[in-house]
């Protein structure tokens, strides 16, 4: 069976590749549109040349959106260059981070006794705000940060929710939407604060903003809690961006236990329209792993 389905894959890939091997060579393109706005990054497309020249390429594959972190960290002329690409692709930017943690060194502790990682937080979201505007860019990322051993749990919760209030005052008046992020501490992430969809529908009900929300990476769920299509419906009202990948391994979808065709038709009876980041690699390297890869969303997307 899994030889059959990556056979099919292989096949497939070589179809719905086609169209933008001829645009490469300045024949145009009449790929399909993916039915769902799925986000590559830069990197999934990465033997196809440049940040600009991947973005092309994923729209000639029928790609209507995109995703990039670090995108606050690029330079404003390349933020810019993306931009003017995006919008002439007609592609939707998606998440950026707006606040990087420093994953090392465990911080920020957004719910500890220490006002001034609270108050450095705050002036990156400011930043941020910035960055959004020039990328078109509506959503960003926002990580709670991490656990305080030395503070009750409650206190903790409460001086997140506050924050977080302070940092919707910034973006709320922009119309921009910060998206929380749960991560699973079992493989990646160890004692971040936020681990779960339901935790972040708390504080997202806690806040009732529409400019706090949550961002739902089904790879982090999967690992932490498990449970994803029911987690979902109970935790619809807050949830405002989807990311896949796919476990073990954190590559695309068909490579692991994630049933992701079942999540596309879930995700398309609410008659979803937002963003799905692609967050996650290519479970094969160079051009055979980007084959893969456009083939692979192609198999769920018919689900």
């Amino acid at each position: 069976m899994i030889i059959r389905r990556r056979t099919m894959l292989a096949a497939g890939a070589a179809a719905f590749l086609a169209p933008g091997l001829a645009a490469a060579q300045g024949g145009g393109s009449n790929a399909a549109r993916f039915s769902l706005a799925f986000a590559p990054h830069e990197g999934s497309f990465a033997s196809r040349g440049g940040l600009i020249e991947q973005i092309a390429f994923a729209a000639d594959q029928g790609f209507t959106a995109w995703e990039d972190n670090q995108a606050r960290d690029r330079p404003v002329e390349e933020q810019e260059r993306m931009a003017r690409a995006l919008e002439q692709r007609g592609m939707t930017m998606g998440v950026f981070v707006a606040s990087m943690p420093k994953w090392a060194q465990f911080r920020p502790v957004l719910g500890g006794p220490d006002d001034a990682e609270r108050d450095a937080f705050l002036a990156d979201i400011r930043a941020s705000v910035d960055v959004a505007k020039r990328l078109n860019a509506k959503y960003m990322t926002v990580v709670t940060g991490f656990l305080d051993p030395k503070t009750p749990l409650d206190i903790q919760t409460a001086r997140i929710i506050d924050v977080m209030r302070r940092a919707n005052d910034i973006v709320a008046p922009q119309g921009l939407v910060m998206v929380m992020e749960p991560l699973n501490t079992r493989i990646d992430h160890p004692n971040v604060y936020m681990q779960t969809i339901p935790q972040g529908f708390a504080i997202a009900r806690a806040l009732n903003s529409p400019a706090v929300k949550v961002l739902a990476d089904l790879y982090h769920a999967q690992i932490q809690f498990g449970n994803l299509i029911p987690t979902l419906e109970a935790c619809w009202s807050e949830v405002a961006y989807v990311q896949f990948g796919d476990n073990p391994g954190r590559k695309e979808p068909t490579t692991g236990e994630i049933n992701y065709t079942s999540i596309v038709r879930w995700l398309k009876s609410r008659r979803y329209g937002g963003v799905i980041g692609m967050e996650h690699g290519n479970s094969l390297a160079g051009r055979p792993g980007e084959e893969r890869l456009v083939a692979a969303y192609r198999e769920i997307d018919r689900g």
